[in-house]
């Protein structure tokens, strides 16, 4: 893996860690922070050292979504075609994110709006600070709230009704009702979130890389299926699962009354 240039990267125990890094600008997202996000997400897929991944966000926010003076101010004399090629952009980092068959942890440290929240919904874990409140904020710059997968993803997590009000609305709502309505997996005060955030994520990355992988497939591919559908493809998934050695050192483990070792 190339170090990446416009955000932090840090790889441990089987754990990646990617820190947006412009504290100043709330970590907004630059043209060049989209492109070589998503093009990590990609490389991603193929780094068998990786096991889990971590996204954070360095000082006060976790991202505060586009950054106005270089991607909103930019976009304002470009044509329909240019336009296009950005909103294809972003939501290619969101489909890569998705398409990762590894854990994506979200350790949401402060502020999150816009394609910050959307970073955060496509997460398959959300871990916020007190302080974290979010917003979909795109109706409140003139813009549609089905931006990045949030009109896909959003409803999904959250319902109908509550994705409604959040998209139509744009409003901020704090960390204790995100989790309330299950758009946070759990809040913690801000000096434990980096620590939770690493147990959880160290606890996944022991875990059976092919079994979480298959789980995240899945979840992704029922979304599309009737009830028959899913039943069938989750026989085979995990037929597939109980050839590999991952299945045996369970059993292994179970009879010697030990922890497994996954591979």
């Amino acid at each position: 893996m190339n170090t990446p240039k416009t955000f932090l990267y840090e790889q441990r125990d089987g754990v990646a860690t990617i820190t947006l890094n412009r504290p100043e600008r709330l970590n907004a997202i630059t043209f060049e922070v989209y492109r070589e996000l998503t093009d990590f997400f990609a490389q991603l897929r193929d780094d068998k050292d990786v096991r889990v991944v971590v996204i954070t966000g360095a000082g006060r926010a976790f991202c505060s979504g586009g950054d106005v003076r270089d991607i909103i101010g930019e976009l304002q004399g470009s044509d329909a075609e240019g336009l296009l090629d950005f909103t294809r952009l972003t939501c290619e980092l969101i489909r890569n994110m998705r398409a990762l068959p590894k854990p994506i942890i979200a350790g949401i440290n402060g502020t999150t709006a816009g394609a910050g929240a959307c970073i955060a919904l496509a997460s398959d874990i959300r871990i916020a600070a007190e302080e974290a409140k979010i917003a979909f904020i795109f109706v409140k710059v003139g813009l549609a709230g089905t931006d990045m997968g949030a009109t896909y993803l959003l409803p999904r997590v959250v319902g109908l009704a509550k994705a409604t009000e959040l998209l139509m609305t744009g409003d901020f709502i704090s960390a204790q009702e995100a989790e309330t309505i299950g758009l946070y997996n759990r809040v913690v005060p801000r000096d434990q979130l980096e620590t939770v955030t690493r147990e959880f994520a160290t606890k996944l990355a022991r875990g059976p890389a092919l079994g979480l992988a298959k789980t995240k497939e899945m979840l992704n591919r029922e979304m599309h299926m009737g009830f028959e559908s899913a039943l069938e493809a989750e026989a085979v998934a995990q037929a597939l699962c109980m050839q590999h050695p991952d299945f045996e050192e369970a059993h292994a483990a179970f009879i010697e009354k030990r922890p497994a070792k996954f591979k």
